[in-house]
């Protein structure tokens, strides 16, 4: 069956205008229905706080609701919810791509509902005594799904089921279970519905037969309060009438409460702008895409490559960038991406007339390369800068040196000083770094630097320009200027530190300028101040060091030596873990810890940056699994199988639990010694919860869900980027017809074009190469699309939600 993947990336923009009208501490939490999976920096001290942040992540569960909670933050008190902004999964499309600001709307309780419940109803005919027939309602709620933590722990929750009608409200309740968020309930509860008018016996109603059409079966759910008042957990309401005499099963998502408290004054509460991208994939099984992959996949070897069906993408695709991405990344899986930029390069060099501009537009072949670099260089990026960016991040020294937007009480000769210290470490640590370089990245720079030397065989320089146009300007510098955007650093820096970063990256960008530190190029800085801080840079060694760096990232010789390469740094954070019982008096409670995972080992801490507690090699590890919330009645766990006991980890939330499996499976997957069956719960008491098996070291019950081995640098998921090239060229499908006709059209007329035709901006160099592709890619499309219809037409016939 076709798996259904769902993607966002967010940007958090800025809020205005925010209650009370006083400046106040703020920050922004982002969440799944009610479960918060990530949270912005506190913005101190403003009325309009400007969060400035990216987010992107899969979701790893069904949800109903996008939420965005203003808070305002509080040192002794619990923090206060300004206010919020929910969008509805269905309503996402309609937001998507765009910049919106969105009016904040008041925090309800009865509105904050998350997951879903298992009914199954069903109309009996009885017959009674004096052998009338009346009708029976047997509503049966098998179990819940997804409920929300309470005060950070599962609920208590129980259901009341209710028959509501204009005179009658009949309330029945289920038992109380207790510390989970997906309850088994299991209890069926009778509704006598209807009598015939001939019956004469006593009873609370009367109902007459057409009354079937306004009644509605109700469930409540609750979190049991014990000795403080319930909680509203949702509600949902099946009206009687959809049933008649049959039977029917089915998942409901729990509603809002209609009645709940709504404010007339919504936009006292201020707004928030947003720019959301929203994306769900129907990824049909492997072998319906393999003429599509096929297809893209020889594209480096059509004659033209403007012939070639991933050009033709670029092309009839409105933002470039939506090709890219998916491209690149299915190009990269494949093991095609270096010839394809080579080709499309060399399209590229003809149309560039002056050898100082080689690679500075924004080109099919420039934004194939940047998005290489950014998935292929990030632990680069990692090892080479985050250490100088932390410092600069953490320590912050005044760094600024124009004369108009220095404080009072600056002194420009420190401030220059202190740049001057900052950009020479930044600089140091590039040009050191070719050693870590990827093998990938070399060979595209190799590519580049011949094609650039050979359309412009005449400069000398065109071949480092070439290169560092990419490495310098659209890598490094990039990354100083926006750590956050590349995992460099957790948030966006503060505005001081931010102009910090944006004086060091102008200063790389120009020493990475090979050849660029003469006299008569420093003349030509628009800021005398900026001229006069280079001068100290005008020494041969810096344009040395360039060079060499070139040198070094654009061979295809290898460089990195065996076993001496540093560790890569993959993930850390805070996360708690079940005590593993290694002393005789540990109490096996969970505690909070900070856990480190680099390409060598996986380690936790007592605290961030202190010696780890514990640590287990990479080659150690056996099994990375989710742990089923009945061993602990705690959500978002997952183990960590090695030579020891398991390790169990509760993650804060869901997108992180699942960001940590696939990180530590990624980097574990070519492991010789992994398991192939593990077990899904612990072992308590004296057996497995799952499979009650009794003696420990057992083997599991259940199959490994990742035990085939794959890239442990580079997670891509080919069939997914196909699906979404389809979904591209299926959203273009004019665009290539018509660009089909005029292939046609020019292959038969071979004369002037006589007025500007709708691919009058494509390029088409072989008509008839061109058509013959595009022919391929329209019929391909077409398969594509009835395979889709089949499958929606299944899912629709054989899905068994009610509102979902």
């Amino acid at each position: 069956p076709p798996q259904y993947l769902h993607s966002f990336f967010l940007f958090t923009d800025d809020a205005k205008h925010l209650v009370p009208n006083k400046m106040r501490d703020f920050f922004c939490t982002i969440n799944l229905d009610q479960e918060e999976v990530f949270r912005t920096q506190v913005v101190e001290k403003s009325l309009s706080p400007y969060f400035g942040e990216e987010f992107y992540f899969e979701i790893p569960r069904t949800f109903q609701w996008l939420s965005f909670y203003i808070y305002d933050k509080s040192v002794l008190q619990k923090d206060l919810r300004i206010g919020k902004v929910s969008i509805k999964k269905d309503d996402l499309c309609n937001y998507t791509g765009k910049e919106n600001w969105f009016m904040l709307q008041p925090v309800d309780s009865n509105s904050e509902v998350q997951g879903k419940v298992h009914l199954e109803l069903k109309l009996n005919e009885l017959i009674t005594d004096n052998g009338s027939v009346c009708q029976q309602l047997v509503v049966q709620i098998k179990e819940c799904h997804g409920l929300p933590l309470i005060n950070g722990q599962n609920c208590d929750p129980y259901a009341t089921v209710s028959l509501v009608g204009p005179s009658r409200n009949d309330q029945k309740k289920t038992k109380v279970k207790k510390k989970t968020s997906n309850p088994q309930f299991n209890e069926t509860f009778y509704f006598e519905v209807t009598r015939s008018s001939s019956y004469t016996k006593k009873s609370q109603f009367q109902v007459e037969e057409e009354d079937i059409e306004k009644l509605e079966v109700r469930v409540d759910l609750w979190n049991n309060g014990n000795l403080v008042q319930d909680v509203f957990l949702g509600e949902i309401k099946v009206p009687v009438k959809v049933l008649r005499n049959d039977s029917f099963q089915a998942w409901y998502l729990l509603q809002p409460r209609e009645n709940g408290n709504k404010s007339s004054k919504t936009d006292d509460l201020g707004s928030l702008r947003l720019n959301i991208c929203y994306t769900e994939d129907c990824v049909l099984p492997s072998e319906y895409y393999t003429s599509l992959r096929n297809l893209l996949l020889k594209s480096s070897d059509v004659q033209p490559i403007s012939a070639s069906a991933a050009y033709i993408l670029s092309e009839v695709c409105r933002d470039k960038y939506d090709a890219v991405l998916p491209l690149v990344r299915l190009l990269l899986h494949h093991h095609k991406l270096v010839p394809f930029v080579a080709a499309v390069a060399e399209l590229d060099l003809k149309d560039t007339q002056e050898a100082n501009t080689v690679f500075r537009g924004n080109s099919l072949a420039t934004r194939c390369v940047d998005e290489m670099m950014k998935i292929v260089g990030k632990h680069y990026l990692k090892v080479t800068l985050k250490p100088v960016i932390d410092e600069i991040c953490e320590s912050p020294k005044p760094c600024e040196i124009d004369p108009i937007k220095l404080r009072e009480g600056d002194n420009v000769e420190i401030n220059m000083e202190n740049l001057r210290y900052y950009v020479d470490k930044v600089f140091r640590e590039i040009v050191r770094s070719s050693i870590s370089c990827p093998t990938l990245m070399c060979d595209v720079f190799y590519s580049l630097r011949h094609l650039a030397a050979k359309r412009f065989p005449n400069d000398p320089h065109v071949q480092y320009s070439a290169v560092s146009s990419f490495v310098f300007l659209r890598f490094f510098a990039v990354a100083v200027v926006s750590p956050h955007t590349f995992h460099l650093r957790p948030h966006h820096p503060d505005a001081q530190t931010s102009r910090t970063l944006t004086l060091i990256s102008k200063a790389i960008q120009t020493l990475g300028s090979w050849g660029s530190l003469t006299k008569s190029k420093l003349s030509s800085f628009k800021e005398t101040f900026m001229c006069e801080f280079f001068k100290a840079f005008q020494e041969e060694k810096f344009t040395e060091s360039v060079k060499k760096f070139l040198d070094d990232v654009s061979s295809t010789e290898s460089k990195e030596p065996s076993g001496l390469s540093e560790p890569v740094h993959l993930k850390e954070g805070e996360m708690y873990k079940r005590a593993q019982g290694r002393t005789r008096i540990g109490k096996k409670n969970f505690k909070k810890r900070w856990f480190c995972l680099t390409s060598r080992e996986f380690t936790y801490h007592k605290q961030q940056d202190k010696e780890p507690i514990f640590t287990i090699p990479i080659k150690n590890i056996l099994a990375v699994e989710k742990l089923d919330e009945s061993s602990f009645n705690k959500k978002n766990m997952f183990q960590v199988l090695h030579g020891e006991k398991p390790l169990y980890i509760q993650a804060n939330n869901c997108v992180e639990a699942s960001e940590w499996i696939e990180a530590l499976c990624r980097v574990t997957r070519c492991n010789q010694k992994r398991l192939s069956f593990y077990h899904p719960s612990a072992f308590l008491n004296g057996n497995w919860l799952c499979c009650k098996a009794t003696i420990e070291n057992t083997v599991g019950c259940a199959r490994c869900t990742a035990d085939v081995p794959a890239d442990t640098q580079i997670e891509i998921d080919g069939d997914r980027e196909t699906e979404r090239i389809y979904s591209l060229f299926t959203i273009n499908i004019s665009k290539l017809q018509k660009l089909e006709e005029a292939c046609g059209s020019i292959a038969v007329y071979q004369g002037p074009r006589k007025e500007p035709d709708d691919y009058s901006n494509f390029t088409i160099e072989d008509s008839v190469a061109t058509f013959h592709t595009l022919k391929q890619i329209i019929d391909i499309v077409e398969k594509l699309n009835e395979s889709h219809e089949k499958y929606r037409k299944k899912r629709s016939s054989s899905a068994k939600y009610g509102s979902e």
